[in-house]
């Protein structure tokens, strides 16, 4: 009878485990191994209280927060509320000729219009409890998402966020407290006459598009450039886009200092119609840098961000752009710059009080003053989207592809 033989070393649980034959044992005539049996019953991942995932202290993101617009319309200091416009021109024209003994001409005068308004203010607030707070940054055997610090990364970025779909709000919207938007600034009266809301079936009403305390129910020198379809889808062609650029350049609009700005659908109809006619150049690419100065070029160099043209303008897509049912996003013809030199140009965001940062509660030791245990932040910006030259600005709107 063959001595019974037992794992009793390493060695021989690896022999039995390792070895090329498989359930071989120690020796031709081992009898424990026929012996060894299965009964699972293994821990997995499933297993209750076994498998914990690590998940990091951080969160990514699964949203477009793009702040295009925000970021490339000039930024000027609010140094004071109101600004005068010249709405009409002294007389009419042509006329200073006159005869070679004639008396001087009467004096003439423009006519002066003043306009105002005040800033607005736009905040984001956040919090999170003293708990969530120390299990997420005074424990290490903790996995937590939620602190402070984390939280402010991400409604820094959703504040800008904020402001950018204020100033992309369609202008059937009343701003209220929130930022004018460029749809209201780029209206006129034809548009408020004959089209409607960019759900296509919304009439506008009775002041629905003043604007800064102006009266814009009927036509007058706050009109900007619209080429609109009476609510409407029509079909994106060249001649839309080129009936803006004339018309806005017509009115006054600084050829060097325009930009569009439209949506990415927008964007990609606009290739598919210029496709067949690369050799013109009517489409290309630019260097820019975008900050509080607005758009300044760098072309030649090979830094800031490359960027696509149309007509040799810039263009900026944002997510945000309005879009009308049933079609795809506005266009703008948007003229920023300043060639007269005055103190304000003729489109920005006027800033009251730049975008700041507050924190109270139990990380800065004043739980009194939000009444429990726990943290907030907020962002707030203090400011307005002005315009100072209605007539240089454009839009086509009512498109599809």
């Amino acid at each position: 009878m063959p001595t019974m033989q037992y794992i009793q070393t390493i060695e021989d649980m690896e022999l039995l485990y390792y070895n090329p034959d498989g359930q071989q044992f120690l020796s031709p005539d081992d009898l424990i191994s026929p012996f060894i049996g299965k009964a699972d019953a293994p821990v997995i991942s499933t297993t209750s209280g076994v498998y914990n995932a690590i998940f990091g202290n951080q969160a990514w993101v699964q949203l477009n927060m793009e702040a295009n617009t925000f970021g490339v319309l000039p930024k000027l200091p609010w140094t004071r509320s109101g600004w005068r416009v010249i709405s009409a021109r002294a007389g009419t024209l042509p006329q200073g000729g006159k005869s070679e003994t004639a008396a001087l001409p009467d004096s003439i005068k423009p006519t002066f219009i003043e306009v105002s308004t005040k800033p607005k203010i736009t905040a984001d607030v956040f919090e999170n409890s003293e708990i969530q707070e120390f299990l997420a940054t005074q424990t290490q055997g903790d996995d937590a998402y939620g602190a402070m610090v984390d939280l402010r990364t991400f409604f820094g970025v959703q504040h800008k966020e904020d402001l950018n779909v204020q100033l992309n709000t369609q202008n059937g919207a009343l701003a209220s407290n929130n930022f004018e938007s460029v749809d209201r600034v780029v209206a006129n009266n034809a548009e408020f006459a004959n089209a409607k809301e960019n759900d296509e079936s919304t009439s506008y009403t009775a002041n629905d598009l003043d604007i800064f305390s102006i009266d814009r129910d009927a036509a007058g020198w706050s009109d900007a450039y619209v080429n609109h379809n009476s609510a409407t889808v029509q079909s994106l062609t060249d001649s839309i886009i080129q009936s803006v650029l004339q018309n806005t350049l017509k009115n006054g609009a600084n050829d060097s200092g325009q930009f569009w700005q439209t949506g990415y659908d927008t964007w990609s109809t606009i290739n598919q119609l210029y496709d067949t006619q690369v050799r013109y150049n009517l489409i290309g690419t630019t260097q820019i840098q975008a900050g509080v100065n607005g758009i300044q070029s760098l072309e030649g160099t090979k830094v800031g961000t490359r960027v696509s043209t149309l007509l040799n303008k810039t263009v900026i897509l944002s997510k945000n752009t309005v879009v009308d049912t049933g079609g795809i996003s506005r266009l703008y013809l948007l003229d920023p710059s300043n060639p007269e030199g005055f103190d304000y140009p003729r489109l920005f965001i006027k800033i009251a009080k730049p975008t700041q940062y507050f924190e109270a509660g139990m990380n800065q030791g004043t739980p009194f003053s939000i009444d429990k245990f726990g943290t907030q932040g907020m962002f707030r910006t203090m400011g307005e989207l002005i315009c100072t030259f209605f007539a240089a600005q454009g839009k086509a709107r009512d498109l599809k592809a």
